[in-house]
């Protein structure tokens, strides 16, 4: 396991990307999102519900979600989260409850307080991913949902070698690829948590859409 990531080097990476992110990113990350969404859709059906979305960075997702349901987006980048303001305005989301800086592993918002937690290409961004999904868990409603869509470390081979040797410059722009998915799994092995899905993302099936379930 590699050294844990540094919030305050994550923030500043972050807020470097910010003016370019959408424009870099935007295509190679649109296939998870596109799932992430069609995921929530699926659990909170016509009726809608609560959406938290941690790491909503520039809020390329916000304007996706179905109106009836009412999202709070978080990100610890002032400068993602300037222009996730700029797109609320711009599109008129007036299903989006707040955007607030916030630090995922100490969510400033009630127990169960949404139906739904979504977080894209987050948990090998944070510097302690097991307490950031504790989080997720303690804001969620019983029967509610964490989605994630996020790369995940090769177990072996070619990847896995690139990917440790890689690591050192992925720290420095912010996230951890050689992230292992038996993390997610020792996690998962609690009172409470169900792993409702694991399903392969592209490019290559590098990324994963994983949805875990409460309750």
């Amino acid at each position: 396991m590699g050294a844990a990531l540094d919030r305050d080097a994550i923030e500043k990476a972050y807020d470097r990307w910010a003016p370019v992110y959408d424009r870099v990113f935007g295509r190679v990350f649109e296939q998870g999102r596109v799932a992430s969404i069609e995921a929530v859709e699926r659990h909170l059906g016509p009726q809608g519900g609560r959406l938290l979305e941690v790491g909503v960075g520039t809020g390329i997702s916000l304007e996706n979600y179905s109106r009836n349901i009412r999202i709070v987006g978080i990100d610890i980048s002032v400068g993602m989260l300037r222009r996730a303001h700029e797109r609320v305005v711009e599109n008129d989301l007036t299903n989006v409850e707040a955007l607030a800086v916030m630090d995922a592993k100490h969510l400033a918002v009630p127990d169960a307080s949404f139906d739904v937690v979504v977080a894209q290409y987050v948990i090998t961004a944070v510097p302690d991913p097991e307490a950031t999904l504790d989080e997720f868990v303690r804001v969620l409603k019983p029967g509610g949902e964490i989605i994630l869509v996020n790369h995940l470390g090769a177990e072996s081979g070619f990847r896995r070698a690139f990917e440790q040797g890689f690591s050192p410059i992925a720290r420095r722009l912010g996230w951890s690829p050689e992230f292992p998915w038996a993390r997610l799994v020792s996690w998962a092995e609690r009172d409470g948590v169900r792993l409702l899905e694991r399903r392969p993302m592209p490019p290559l099936g590098h990324f994963s859409l994983i949805r875990f379930g409460k309750g």
